[in-house]
Order: C-alpha cells, then sequence, then structure tokens
C-alpha cells in the first residue's frame, strides 16, 4: 500500500465542510468507482449494451470490462503497481484512454489524467508534484513524456500486446469510499499547477447531484462532447454520467465544432457537452440536429445572446453550469423551466452557495462578492499552502465575482483573480510570461486576458525588448511553441517601452487589460 496521497492530505481543519444530506450520497465505507460504473452497471443492464463509441469502432459495456481488468492484471502483475501509486494517462479522447482509467483505479491505484497538449516543462511540473510512478501513454503522446523522465512509460500499443493474454477477471482491489481515486491538476495565477484531490466517493456524487438531478440522463442516450478526459468536466460528461446511467459515449479524439457538428448529426448523439465558444462556432455552419435532446454549456461563462441563438435554432435550452477542478464538476445550474437566460442557475441539489465579502461574511441579494460553495465534493490540494486561500471557514472560494437575486439565481460578472478563461480553458497568465522570459530578446512581460469575440478572451503579452534586441510578435509566439501547449500561446503580442506599476513594482495589470 502507498500511503503517498493520503500523507499530503491538507490538515482536516483545512477541509471544506462536506455535507451529505441527499439519500443517494449515502455511500458505504468500502467502494471502487470503477466498479460502481462498470461492473455493476453491466449487472443491472447487461454486458451487450452500447458503451464506448468512436466514428470507426464501438465497444460494449462487455468489451470495456474485458480489456480493463486484462490491463489491471497487467499493471498489478507486469508491472508492480500497488493500491495508492499514482500512473499518469496521456491520451487523446479514445477508448483505451477509457480502459487504462478504469484499470487503475481497479487496481487500487490514482488516476492522474493529462491534457495531450501538455509539453515536456508541464508534465514535468505534474510528475514531481504527483510523484507520479507509472504512466501510459498513446503511442503518438510519447516524446514529450519520454523526454520530461518522470516516470517509466508504456504505451497502448505495448499495453494491448500485454493484456491480450492476460485473464480477463480481475478482483477490483476493495478501497474504502474516502480513498484518493483521482489527481486533477489545475492552473494557479501564481503559475505552478495544483493538484487536486478526489475520492472515490466524490467521482459518484457528481453523478448523483448534477447528473441526476439536473442534466438527466437515459440508459439509451449518447453522450458526445469536446473536452478533453483531462479535464474534469470532459470526464464527467463522456464517461461518469453516460456509464453511471448506462448509456454510451462517442468520443473524438479531436473535438473542434466542424468535427463536432457533424457527429452529432452523423451518429445521432443525444447529450452533447462543450463550451459556449463551440456553440457559437456551430451556430455559424448549423445543420437539422433532430436526435439532440440535452446540451451542457461550461468551461466559461455563457452569454446570453448565445442561449437565445441556440434556442432559435434546436429548440433546446442550453443547460448553463459552473463547476471547477476543486470541486469536480458542476455545483450551479439550472435546466429546463427552470433556466434564466444570462444566470448561471442556482446550487443544485446536495449543494449550498453563497455571496460573501473580503471578510468572507454573507451579502445580501444584489450585491456583487465572492462566490462560496459547498456540498459533497469539495477542495483538498496536495501538499499546497494554497488550501488555506481556497478554504476558508468550511466554504470553498472559487474565485469568481457573483451576485444571487433574491430567487436564489446567481448571476456571473467576472473573474476575481488573474485568471484568463479562453475557450473553456483556463490559463495562468504567470505561466506564459514564463515561457516569453526564457526568450533572450524579452526583459520583462505581462499576460492579461483581452475580450474576444469568438473565444471570450483571449491571451494577450505585453512585452518590454532589452535593449538592442528585436522580435517580433511571430518570433515570440514561435517560441512559445516548444514550451506551452497550444491553447495557453498568447494571440496578440504588444511591445511597450515599460510596464505600468504601482509605487511598489506591482504590475497594474487593469491598465493591461
Amino acid at each position: 500500500m502507498d500511503t503517498f496521497a493520503r500523507d499530503n492530505l491538507p490538515p482536516r481543519e483545512l477541509w471544506p465542510h462536506m455535507p451529505y444530506e441527499l439519500p443517494e450520497l449515502a455511500y458505504p465505507p468500502r467502494l471502487n468507482c470503477a466498479h460502481a460504473l462498470l461492473d455493476a452497471v453491466i449487472a443491472r443492464h447487461g454486458a451487450g449494451r452500447p458503451c464506448v463509441l468512436t466514428p470507426g469502432d464501438a465497444w460494449t459495456y462487455g468489451d470495456l470490462l474485458d480489456r480493463a481488468n486484462r490491463l489491471a492484471n497487467v499493471l498489478t502483475g507486469d508491472l508492480g503497481v500497488v493500491p495508492g501509486n499514482r500512473v499518469l494517462l496521456r491520451a487523446p479522447n479514445n477508448p483505451w484512454l477509457v480502459a487504462c482509467w478504469f484499470a487503475v483505479l481497479k487496481a487500487g491505484a490514482i488516476a492522474v489524467t493529462t491534457m495531450p497538449l501538455l509539453k515536456e516543462a508541464e508534465l514535468r511540473a505534474i510528475g514531481e508534484i504527483a510523484q507520479v510512478d507509472l504512466s501510459l501513454v498513446d503511442d503518438r503522446f510519447a516524446a514529450d513524456l519520454l523526454s520530461a523522465d518522470i516516470s517509466p512509460v508504456h504505451t497502448f500499443d505495448e499495453l494491448r500486446d500485454r493484456s491480450a493474454t492476460r485473464s480477463p477477471e480481475f478482483a477490483t482491489v476493495d478501497t474504502a469510499a474516502d480513498d484518493v481515486a483521482l489527481l486533477a491538476f489545475t492552473s494557479g495565477t501564481t503559475g505552478r499547477p495544483k493538484a487536486t484531490m478526489h475520492f472515490h466517493r466524490d467521482v459518484l456524487a457528481n453523478a448523483d447531484t448534477f447528473s441526476r438531478h439536473i442534466l438527466k440522463p437515459r440508459a439509451t442516450d449518447l453522450f458526445i462532447g469536446s473536452p478533453p478526459l483531462g479535464f474534469t468536466f470532459g470526464l464527467g460528461m463522456e464517461v461518469v454520467f453516460p456509464m453511471h446511467a448506462g448509456a454510451a459515449t462517442l468520443l473524438l479524439e479531436k473535438g473542434t465544432p466542424d468535427l463536432l457538428l457533424p457527429a452529432i448529426a452523423e451518429f445521432g448523439a443525444t447529450v452533447v457537452a462543450t463550451a459556449p465558444t463551440a456553440y457559437r462556432a456551430m451556430l455559424k455552419e448549423f445543420r437539422e440536429l433532430p436526435s439532440l435532446r440535452r446540451c451542457v454549456s461550461a468551461g466559461e461563462p455563457l452569454p446570453e445572446p448565445t442561449w437565445h441563438d441556440w434556442r432559435a435554432a434546436t429548440g433546446i435550452p442550453l443547460i448553463d453550469g459552473i463547476g471547477a477542478t476543486e470541486m469536480l464538476h458542476i455545483f450551479i445550474s439550472a435546466a429546463d423551466a427552470d433556466i434564466r437566460p444570462g444566470a448561471t442557475g442556482k446550487a443544485i441539489p446536495g449543494y449550498e452557495a453563497r455571496i460573501v465579502g473580503e471578510d468572507g461574511e454573507p451579502l445580501p441579494d444584489g450585491e456583487l462578492g465572492r462566490l462560496a460553495v459547498r456540498g459533497p465534493t469539495g477542495c483538498r490540494y496536495l501538499a499546497d499552502p494554497r488550501q488555506a486561500d481556497y478554504v476558508r471557514g468550511g466554504w470553498n472560494h472559487t474565485g469568481d465575482i457573483y451576485s444571487r437575486d433574491a430567487d436564489g439565481y446567481f448571476w456571473y460578472h467576472s473573474r476575481g483573480d488573474d485568471m484568463i478563461i479562453s475557450a473553456g480553458y483556463n490559463i495562468s497568465g504567470a505561466e506564459v510570461e514564463w515561457a516569453l522570459l526564457s526568450h533572450p530578446a524579452v526583459a520583462e512581460c505581462a499576460v492579461v486576458g483581452v475580450p474576444d469575440a469568438e473565444r471570450t478572451m483571449t491571451v494577450k503579452a505585453c512585452v518590454v525588448l532589452r535593449p538592442g534586441l528585436t522580435a517580433t510578435p511571430d518570433d515570440l509566439i514561435a517560441h512559445c511553441r516548444d514550451r506551452i501547449a497550444v491553447y495557453k500561446r498568447p494571440r496578440v503580442v504588444e511591445f511597450l517601452d515599460a510596464l505600468p506599476r504601482t509605487s511598489t513594482g506591482k504590475v497594474q495589470r487593469f491598465k493591461l487589460r
């Protein structure tokens, strides 16, 4: 048993208050979420149901169980994985990534899902924080992971070959409901990522709150979406929620709007999840989508005009929601007749939310303040002093500025920190700055988010060059290519003689915006 994760949980006095008031949240003390989402679903619905689909392949629930069990036997028998080990997963959205995720959890290990776009330095930071024991990677995405040198690496092709001769039977490890199942990484405004720790019961809690009470999936549904499974938004909407309901999911390795829209039409998807940016893009090339019945928007604020335009084109009201990696998934939302266009929604069953001032005390309805939330999931950073910033007085403070009306609806206004939210991605300006500062011509820089009609916000770099040296915007953008993920790169570069600063030397980012 590897106790690293449990040993590095924050002190209990810094945990959020986590009520479990709904009867469906009364989980048994011993629980493995992989067994609950796969073996138990097969026991209820049968092994022959469609489960994980792609444009060129189709796995049943039985197929997924067979492959996950074989892989779990490889992990525990050949590769020495023990409960509590951290196993990094790196791949685009595809069935073998899902099989590896289930195999890791069945083995009692901890899944560390990552974005396939991350570069060597970003992967190295994750490896150092999580103390990764083993990495499983799609062969096409192995190079940066091998260069990062954070753990032994095994490719999907190798794992397929090994698992073909292993038993399809595996006794799922008897984990505790409060054993760590996932390490999900989130950007920090300081640039250093934070590892959020989620238990086996947390994975099911999101399915038994947002999915059960707001989304209300059916076993006959076919889910589709754009978020990578490395995002907890994508993991929930494209794996956990469909499988919790016995439904199927169609995985796209690239979920860009030009591919998402025709896939919805061709395969008859009924539930789609993506960011407002993608909904706006799909409206430009819109076609009839008779199969759709549920559309979820999250990852960035949903403009009211986008809500009305999508409703006019499809007849379907967009389900808006706000979630956080620290909370695992969505905690404020509304559906159907409860939707108020422009509002994010209400606290979903199982959660409480309020607006607080700088002192943490509740503010009256109508006043702007910081969003605080608590419920069956919550923030537990792995060995990170920023835990005390996010959790105060038992409440999770998300960093968003909201107001609440007299009917309990929450209305988004802005971020309360320097986080940039672009096309559904959270981007740390500090991380982009570090990449730019490694260019020999850059003396100093500051990165901010500026309004963008297509992406909501875009990344802008304000740069001061060293005396006597030159660089063009294209030079600096290209310099970032091998250092940070593509979605983090600046799209606009402005050269300044000096950055605006306060009397104490702090950069005045509001002036740059």
